[in-house]
């Protein structure tokens, strides 16, 4: 059994901030639970490029508001709490926090827990450190 609060992993290697986010593992490829589980607050004011080209996620809201523009076709969609969205279709989109946007993430394949976006908003496909 895995029992964790989000502030045993926060300032680990588990734990990834950037200018417009802060996200903390909870749950990476080496829990050997077939997905990673990321507790994410984005900042306001915020925009993040994100392009998930080698995984599929599912993101909940807890708190805050957000707004998720698909960049093929422009369209924008309101996030607040207790919506779900899932980029089942790898789209690239921009994440607009309207306020600080606090999100569990479900990732598959699982993240290693390290992974950072790219210039194209990509996460790579990492491989466990041995």
């Amino acid at each position: 059994m895995i029992v964790k609060q989000v502030n045993d992993v926060r300032g680990t290697d588990r734990s990834v901030r950037t200018d417009t986010f802060e996200s903390n593992r909870l749950l990476v490829r080496a829990d050997k639970v077939g997905f990673s589980l990321n507790h994410t607050v984005l900042y306001a004011g915020s925009v993040t490029h994100i392009w998930y080209k080698h995984h599929i996620e599912a993101v909940y809201c807890i708190s805050g508001e957000a707004e998720i523009e698909t960049l093929a076709d422009g369209k924008r969609y309101h996030i607040t709490p207790g919506t779900l969205y899932t980029l089942n279709g790898h789209e690239e989109h921009n994440l607009h926090a309207i306020s600080d946007f606090e999100c569990l993430c479900v990732f598959n394949p699982p993240l290693t827990g390290q992974e950072v976006h790219d210039a194209e908003g990509v996460y790579p496909l990492l491989e466990d450190a041995s």
